[in-house]
């Protein structure tokens, strides 16, 4: 069973999605033989990472919303996350841009170590409010799973996964993915959102008693 997901290391609901779909994998009889694949997906490809600008100030303007209307969000959010066991600190978390984030997604996926990535990657912007957008930080990231500091910097310097993360961004353009996470189930059947975990158990059993 393949699930490929698209989704941003700037999402929270993607990392909530994340960790309740691991819970499902994790009572699925059959969970040793699922593969996950991330997709990428940016949520503003135009954002530019800047230290002085907020998240809460970002989104505020962005989505033209008081900023008393984000707190909001930010608590709903962060109390979605508490329930999974996760912490975030949206208030900290830095705008920046996921791009670079992306393409050492898939130089992981290129060791076996994708999963981890993107684990390490959300953990670090809303976890430890880290600049997913600087390559110092990218490679102490890489390092942290198991990669190696100079093969992480010359990917990101040669842009070598560029085209991979253009192509996905593209591929959810053409089958109408606008929101993540988004995830499609051995490349037919397609699950939005970050569902519950009984959900996300329940979904997995059919469709391996249809297969």
């Amino acid at each position: 069973m393949t699930i490929d997901i698209w989704s941003d290391i700037r999402c929270p609901f993607c990392y909530i999605g994340k960790t309740r779909l691991e819970q499902a994998i994790a009572e699925f009889e059959h969970g040793s033989e699922v593969t996950i694949n991330w997709k990428a997906f940016e949520l503003d490809p135009t954002i530019k990472t800047d230290l002085s600008v907020s998240t809460k100030e970002y989104l505020a303007q962005q989505k033209g919303m008081p900023l008393e209307q984000v707190d909001q969000m930010f608590a709903q959010v962060t109390q979605m996350a508490q329930a999974e066991g996760l912490v975030m600190d949206l208030e900290q978390s830095i705008t920046a841009n996921s791009f670079k984030a992306h393409q050492l997604s898939y130089y992981a996926q290129s060791k076996g170590l994708q999963n981890e990535a993107e684990e390490a990657l959300f953990q670090a912007h809303f976890s430890n409010a880290i600049n997913i957008d600087d390559v110092e930080e990218l490679v102490k990231i890489g390092i942290q799973i198991g990669l190696d500091a100079d093969k992480v910097r010359d990917v990101l310097a040669n842009d070598t996964y560029t085209r991979a993360v253009e192509e996905d961004e593209a591929m959810a353009r053409s089958i109408g993915v606008n929101s993540v996470p988004f995830f499609i189930v051995n490349q037919k059947y397609a699950l939005k959102g970050a569902q519950s975990k009984d959900y996300f158990l329940e979904t997995l059993r059919e469709i391996y008693k249809e297969n």
